[in-house]
């Protein structure tokens, strides 16, 4: 077996499992057709790395690089993932401040923000919903960690938003829109 049938395998099988890690995201999501396309690729990619070490059953080598190719081809898809940050989460944010106005301040920084007023353990609480693009949610922990520092916060993912002046935007790696951009 010459040299580089290991590093092949294991590369050939970063990508597929890099590719299946996404796929499986945008299956989730709904993205059927670039679903489907990424599928296509993984599959190629997968025959290819499973026919080089089949080729070389009794080579360690070849085994190690196979199974090692799967390990980090987890971590790099899970990566990629977190880095593009695709689809919607809702943001529900509990505020104990009882003179506060902790959906005015998200408001005047332009987040959509819709407030429920209930009441906790201890008396009043503003509760705040906020349905955003995953890759601001960063942004808005660093807006609540200034304004309302205090707050309980539970995020969760969302299937597919809509109504309410709510635009969804098509499959898109660049950042999320605000107020500015959305449908008037």
């Amino acid at each position: 077996m010459a040299w580089y049938v290991p590093l092949l395998i294991f590369l050939a099988r970063v990508c597929d499992v890099s590719l299946g890690t996404f796929r499986m995201i945008l299956v989730n999501q709904g993205h059927k057709y670039l679903a489907a396309g990424l599928g296509f690729c993984e599959v190629m990619i997968w025959v290819l790395a499973v026919g080089g070490a089949i080729a070389h059953p009794l080579k360690p080598l070849a085994i190690v690089a196979y199974a090692g190719g799967f390990s980090c081809g987890v971590l790099v898809g899970m990566t990629i993932e977190q880095r593009i940050a695709m689809g919607y989460r809702v943001v529900r944010v509990i505020s104990i401040r009882n003179n506060g106005n902790l959906c005015g301040a998200l408001r005047n920084r332009e987040w959509r923000v819709t407030r429920v007023d209930g009441s906790g353990r201890d008396g009043p609480v503003e509760i705040a919903f906020l349905v955003i693009k995953r890759r601001q949610v960063s942004e808005l922990m660093q807006v609540l960690h200034e304004i309302a520092p205090d707050a309980f916060v539970t995020i969760e993912r969302v299937e597919r938003p809509t109504g309410a002046n709510f635009r969804e935007s098509t499959f898109s790696l660049r950042p999320g829109f605000r107020r500015s951009q959305m449908v008037k």
